[in-house]
């Protein structure tokens, strides 16, 4: 069971394995039943009997009643049952009806396919889900349980379900982690604590849920309110019901975590069983998409703007019939500018809009959460604009997306560039160490400015997968600046809300953590401890101190994400999120004005109505689709990992690749170890300073001898028809998302073997000069590389104090507008007697490589021997910003000397009117 990261495909596996295993048996002769398939088969029951408590179908008594029939020796009806209860996991049909597991002649086998129904069909069934039930009963009682929840639904209830009794508080954690069909946990009074079940893959979930709970700490009256709080932690997505024998003043003053209503020593059925259903439809209502389709069902007369609306432009056509026919009719009929009937405004929301975007709100863990239609390159000029004024310092990732950099021109921000370490062998930045930061805040501190510092600004998770300890971060850097703003672009990292691993690394549970725990005693306790052992420290003590934030340090996060990008939703569909605790006083007009300012008039509804169906998606079935994700990601790694022919040409980044040993306090180098299986990464993410995602799969293709970019276009893209994203020189990344199926993991690894077997045959045909070619080449790629600059810095003209290093990158922007201060000098040529006479060369642009995406030369900065080396080196065809006919655009030496008067001047007065004030 070590092979297997989710308890979802080990339970499919050992169904699979025992339906082929059982087929074979049944087809084998009379008196020659092999003893090897008879063994096999007791040992897929023996296992697949710990797990199938946890799920309703196909139950434990129907899986009791295979197992009884299987002693029996009745094989061929085994076989027919065990094909019968595969097919229905398979195809998800026992979400839709009753699976009979005897033979009938009625029912056919071509019922069970769920491909075979349309999709108007699938939209039109009940939803199903299944309801936890947790008690310590006995079998009799199980049975009333069940019927008694099953006689309370009607034909006309929005949903139906079936429920899961497990006995023990443990069984219930594991339960929800294994099932992702649970949408509702009825905790009863007798529940015990702990499980009778000891298997190393539950051991492993119960960790994600906190660690298990010991008798010595909890007392048996307060095992449901405890459960409750636990599922808080790790399914924040669910509804409990706390049914109790204790007092009302007893339960009141207790946290029960996600419980939404008690019941007090009584058994409600149909109470309890209204309240599922509310629970479930509060989750499953989407205002705007479902205001949006009742709207385009309405007669209307269009006197307004967009001919295309209903459709009418395009039916009438002659000409573009084919559009019609390719899009169908409905999102024509939806297609509108207006903001009534039934509709809403996105720049001012009143009705569903604003609906859909608190119901997002509740489910990403915000307190305010905004809709953008054009992506989140917008969202984060919003929030920038929103937040810092001319002058502030902002501390940058100097590889963020080059939207921060633009949003950085846009605010007239004081710009300090932060370094990630460098991963020079994969050419390739990791993120910024938390020294780093912190080292720069004492710096500005140092210098009399941590007043002018506004906000930190760092990308979450990577774009190679690298994710930060965003908790620690946060209260570290508060406890230098306690009233910094956070902006965490999430832009890949959107789904990471919805599997408990990797939600504690998330900007909105960690704000929500920290708000908890600063309002906490034991909290100020622990920080008047250490300002006492802290008092005169100097800097060196405080970098390698984990600093802890005063009890009145202000909360203040905010996280951009592309939805489109990792959940369900049109492309450029995003979010703001939102957790900051001065935002109603001091941020709300100026961010409803930057949000005026980036956002059309004219939003597309589709993109609007996906955002909210997406953001039912996920709380409803989010769980499930992540864990499938992670699985999927899980599986390529240790596929390409121990195939041998592989591992000749490609290796797969491992954590102990992509992070240096001392971001790795866990000491974990690798999640998958093909002697041991998986590693449990729970602590890796509790504890480390970084952590890699696991979803995102960098694959090292320098031994194919094909540098990144090749052997994305022209061997992955252009022969296979396998799109992905982004590469370096000598890696390719490969993305998983909630959308990624096992077929589709299976096909890129029949891709590469064959790449594989195509390189040993060329290898093996080829000459003694062709082989040491390709071993040229794979040197190129894979030892001899270019190092990876850092920042060098701002030019003096663009800076306010040579203390710090801050820089003003607005007026270096829009200094090159006038085409009189720039000039173009070449990279092999001119530039050189430019530097060597001891001039400082200063880029006048933005210049972005792609790979890597990021500029690694902004506007004011002066050009390092390094960074020219860097450039000289790449052998990308994408250069942003940069002119092979012309060479690198760069400020004269007139313009600069222009600029340092101006600042100086500027200067000046600011001084003046500081000595005023």
């Amino acid at each position: 069971m070590s092979d297997y990261y989710s308890a979802i495909q080990l339970r499919a596996d050992r169904w699979s394995a025992l339906r082929e295993t059982a087929d074979a048996l049944a087809r084998s002769p009379d008196g020659k039943k092999a003893p090897a398939q008879i063994e096999k088969i007791n040992d897929l029951f023996e296992s697949l009997s710990l797990i199938e408590a946890y799920w309703a179908f196909p139950g434990v008594q129907a899986f009791d009643h295979i197992r009884r029939q299987f002693e029996h020796k009745n094989y061929n009806d085994v076989a027919y049952i065990i094909q019968r209860v595969t097919r229905a996991l398979t195809t998800g049909a026992y979400r839709r009806r009753h699976i009979p597991l005897e033979r009938d002649i009625t029912d056919t086998e071509e019922h069970d396919d769920e491909a075979m129904l349309s999709p108007e069909a699938r939209a039109l069934s009940k939803p199903y889900f299944e309801v936890l039930i947790v008690d310590d009963i006995n079998e009799h009682q199980e049975k009333w349980l069940k019927n008694n929840f099953q006689r309370m639904q009607g034909a006309d209830d929005p949903f139906h379900y079936e429920t899961v009794v497990v006995p023990s508080l443990q069984d219930a954690l594991i339960g929800i982690l294994f099932n992702h069909n649970i949408q509702a946990i009825v905790v009863r009074p007798g529940l015990s604590l702990e499980s009778k079940v000891e298997l190393p893959i539950l051991t492993r979930y119960l960790n994600r849920a906190g660690g298990a709970v010991s008798l010595e700490e909890l007392a048996p009256e307060n095992y449901g309110p405890e459960l409750c709080r636990l599922i808080a932690r790790v399914r924040p997505e669910l509804d409990a019901y706390l049914i109790t024998e204790r007092s009302v003043e007893d339960i009141a003053g207790l946290d029960l975590g996600i419980c939404r209503r008690v019941f007090y020593n009584q058994e409600d059925f149909h109470e309890l069983h209204l309240n599922i259903l509310r629970g479930v439809q509060s989750r499953n209502n989407t205002p705007f998409f479902t205001a949006l389709v009742e709207y385009s069902k309405q007669p209307t007369g269009v006197f307004h703007a967009m001919p295309i609306s209903r459709g009418k432009s395009i039916t009438r056509s002659h000409w573009i019939q084919d559009m019609g026919a390719f899009y169908g009719p409905n999102i024509f009929m939806a297609e509108t500018s207006a903001t009534s009937g039934g509709l809403d405004s996105l720049l001012e929301p009143h009705g569903p809009i604003k609906e859909a975007q608190e119901l997002a709100s509740r489910a990403f863990g915000s307190k305010q959460t905004y809709f953008a239609t054009n992506g989140t390159s917008t969202c984060n000029k919003i929030v920038v604009q929103a937040l810092v004024r001319p002058g502030d310092i902002v501390l940058v990732d100097r590889d963020c997306h080059k939207s921060h950099h633009y949003g950085m021109v846009l605010a007239g921000a004081q710009v300090v560039y932060l370094d990630s370490y460098p991963l020079s062998e994969y050419s390739m930045y990791g993120a910024v160490p938390l020294r780093e930061i912190k080292h720069q805040l004492l710096q500005l501190k140092a210098a009399g400015k941590l007043g002018r510092v506004r906000m930190l600004l760092l990308t979450n998770c990577t774009f190679d997968g690298i994710v930060y300890n965003v908790e620690r971060v946060m209260e570290e850097c508060l406890a230098i600046k306690p009233d910094l703003v956070f902006l965490w672009d999430e832009a890949w990292f959107g789904f990471a809300r919805f599997g408990p691993t990797y939600r504690q690394r998330t900007g909105m549970n960690a704000a929500n953590n920290l708000r908890e725990r600063l309002r906490s005693e034991e909290h100020g306790a622990a920080y008047d401890a250490q300002q006492e052992t802290l008092k005169d420290a100097d800097d060196e003590t405080l970098l390698n101190t984990r600093l802890l934030p005063p009890p009145k340090a202000r909360v203040r996060v905010y996280a951009t994400q592309s939805t489109h990008k990792t959940l369900t939703s049109l492309r450029q569909g995003s979010m703001i999120h939102v957790n900051d605790q001065d935002f109603k006083g001091e941020v709300e007009a100026s961010f409803h004005e930057a949000y005026m300012t980036h956002t059309s008039t004219s939003p597309n509804y589709q993109i609007i109505a996906s955002l909210d169906v997406g953001r039912r998606q996920v709380e409803l079935e989010g769980f499930e689709f992540v864990q499938r994700q992670v699985e999927a990601a899980m599986s390529m790694r240790r596929a390409i990992s121990t195939h041998p022919l592989l591992q000749k040409y490609f290796k797969v980044l491992t954590a102990g690749d992509m992070i240096p040993e001392e971001h790795r306090e866990s000491g974990v180098q690798s999640y998958y170890d093909p002697g041991q299986g998986w590693v449990d990464i729970w602590n890796c993410w509790e504890m480390d300073e970084f952590v890699l995602d696991a979803t995102r799969v960098t694959l090292a293709v320098g031994g194919t001898g094909w540098d990144g970019d090749t052997f994305k276009t022209d061997i992955l893209m252009d022969k296979y028809g396998i799109q992905i994203n982004k590469t370096s020189r000598n890696t390719v990344l490969f993305m998983t998302n909630i959308g990624t199926t096992r077929s589709s993991v299976a096909y890129l690894i029949e891709v590469l073997v064959e790449i594989a077997k195509e390189l040993d045959e060329l290898l093996d045909d080829a000459s003694i000069m062709e082989r040491r070619g390709f071993e040229k080449r794979v040197a190129n790629l894979m030892q001899d590389l270019p190092p990876l600059p850092d920042f060098s810095r701002f030019h003096d003209a663009f800076r306010t104090d040579l203390s710090t290093p801050e820089g003003d990158i607005r007026s270096a922007f829009f200094l090159s507008y006038d085409e009189n201060n720039c000039d173009y000098l070449e990279l092999e040529g001119s530039i050189n007697d430019a530097m060597e006479s001891g001039l400082e060369v200063v880029s006048a642009s933005f210049i972005i490589p792609y790979p890597p995406g990021f500029p690694i030369l902004v506007p004011g900065q002066v050009v390092s021997k390094e960074i020219l080396a860097f450039m000289r080196a790449l052998d990308v065809s994408e250069i942003h910003g940069y002119r092979a006919d012309l060479g690198l655009r760069v400020f004269t030496q007139e313009a600069l000397k222009q600029q340092a008067i101006t600042n100086a001047a500027r200067l000046k007065l600011n001084d003046a009117r500081n000595n005023i004030n």
